[in-house]
């Protein structure tokens, strides 16, 4: 019988978005709300993102998006919905934010004009950039 060689399929992502965390002890929707008022937005809430964090442990993490043709900017909690995971978080590196913003886009704002503009905030206490290349867990955001 012949023997059956294993092969091995890697997938290499290509990540081209940009991922600011904020703290802000404001409830989603009101740090939605804000946002949309400071920078002529249009963020929506959408379903829950759906991530599988360990083997058999899935969280779900309110969400709220605009997007057109070319730009994407997500707003995401970083902590899970399901009161049992609140220790998880979608970004485990970066625990100590309350939320992340993604943005996507051949139009987006910079890093620095988008920072400016979530600190004019009032309910914003810190936003700041993730480098991704410290990021382990940047495959949650494979969409």
């Amino acid at each position: 019988m012949a023997k059956l060689k294993k092969k091995r399929l890697d997938v290499e992502y290509t990540f081209d978005f940009e991922l600011t965390g904020i703290i802000s002890t404001a409830k989603g929707y009101k740090l939605a709300w804000e946002l949309n008022q400071a920078a002529g937005l249009r963020l929506v809430r959408q379903p829950d993102l759906v991530v599988q964090l360990k083997e058999r442990v899935w969280a779900t993490f309110a969400q709220f998006v605009v997007e057109n043709e070319v730009n994407v900017l997500k707003l995401f909690r970083n902590k899970p919905q399901e009161a049992e995971l609140l220790r998880e978080r979608l970004v485990p590196e970066f625990g100590h934010y309350d939320y992340i913003l993604y943005s996507k886009g051949e139009a987006h704002m910079s890093s620095k004009r988008l920072q400016e503009l979530l600190k004019n905030i009032p309910s914003i206490e810190l936003a700041a950039f993730i480098p991704l290349a410290a990021l382990k867990s940047k495959e949650n955001f494979i969409f």
